[in-house]
């Protein structure tokens, strides 16, 4: 089963939801903004993904210019920062199996998939 780490608000992960439709996946859809990861869940992801928290960070997220920015934290508090403000996660977040991939561009999924 595939799981999508998903944004509604995010053109991003509307265009990877909806390759997923076109091919016939079963996904289960995640909105995380509403459903934050716990720092368990993000660490799971990072280990998938093969990242370190801080590369899972939207920079230009306005959260991040304010109150982050500049700023040196360790890879573990990171990890809180993002489960307390799922906003400056990276997103979409497509997870299938043990392997994960951020799925930017969209078209990066299908790949994914095979």
């Amino acid at each position: 089963m595939i799981k999508i780490y998903h944004n509604v608000r995010c053109s991003k992960s509307r265009d990877v939801c909806t390759i997923l439709k076109k091919k016939k996946v079963k996904a289960e859809v995640i909105e995380y903004l509403k459903t934050p990861p716990s720092p368990e869940e993000i660490k799971e992801l990072l280990k998938m993904l093969g990242m370190k928290a801080e590369e899972l960070v939207r920079k230009k997220e306005p959260l991040f210019i304010e109150k982050f920015a500049g700023k040196k934290f360790t890879n573990a508090q990171w990890i809180k920062i993002l489960s307390k403000n799922p906003i400056l996660i990276e997103r979409p977040i497509i997870v299938k199996g043990d392997k994960a991939i951020i799925g930017r561009p969209p078209e990066k999924v299908l790949e994914f998939l095979k």
